[in-house]
């Protein structure tokens, strides 16, 4: 809805707050799962008091990540359907790195690159999820086999680096594309933000005003 001095929502406090709290569970979680990965990384274990206690806090850890993430998915997944108009964004996607944004469809309240990093998002989390409690020895190791736990091994630090290279991507755009942190920050983007980068949902804004 717009605001005054040409302001628009974007985000409740509901939705920012459960952000927020999702980026820091995921903070601390790479610096606990980076420390149990390779013996060179162990000193990060002291963040967390050390490496036993590391070994107990990072899957509990990891499933207050994966109930953020899933109130974030249910938040924002109508919002996140793919669309024609997607796939020709996706396939001009050079004129958007390019700078000139009036060469691909307008884009709605999330363009195709930012549902791109919300669906690998999702498909890791469950990779990550699904894998971790298959390797989780202290509370489900009697559920699955040597064969299985090694298995998960690989596809819980496969999974893991994809991650972390997706939210590097998502962080790395947030700041590349001037105005958008202010939308997890405040809540609220410009007009010109939004006409520039999401004109479609800016319509549909100004719509609702009338």
């Amino acid at each position: 809805m717009a605001g005054k001095n040409n302001i628009f929502d974007r985000y409740t406090s509901g939705a920012r707050l459960n952000h927020w709290i999702n980026a820091i569970l995921m903070i601390c979680l790479v610096l606990s799962g980076m420390a149990l990965f390779h013996p060179s990384l162990f000193f990060l274990t002291e963040l967390f008091g050390g490496g036993p206690t590391a070994r107990i806090v990072h899957p509990w850890i990891g499933v207050l990540a994966m109930l953020s993430f899933l109130g974030l998915f249910i938040r924002f997944v109508r919002f996140n359907l793919w669309n024609k108009d997607d796939s020709a964004w996706m396939r001009n996607v050079k004129h958007v790195v390019a700078g000139d944004e009036a060469k691909v469809p307008e884009a709605g309240k999330y363009n195709a690159g930012q549902k791109l990093v919300f669906w690998l998002m999702s498909i890791l989390t469950i990779l990550l999820l699904t894998s971790g409690l298959a390797m989780w020895a202290s509370q489900l190791g009697e559920y699955t086999t040597i064969e299985q736990k090694r298995l998960a091994a690989v596809v819980h630090s496969a999974s893991a680096v994809l991650l972390l290279i997706v939210v590097i991507t998502h962080v790395y755009a947030a700041i590349w594309v001037r105005g958008t942190i202010r939308g997890m920050t405040r809540g609220s983007v410009t007009g010109g933000w939004a006409w520039r980068h999401h004109r479609k949902w800016l319509r549909e804004e100004v719509g609702k005003s009338k």
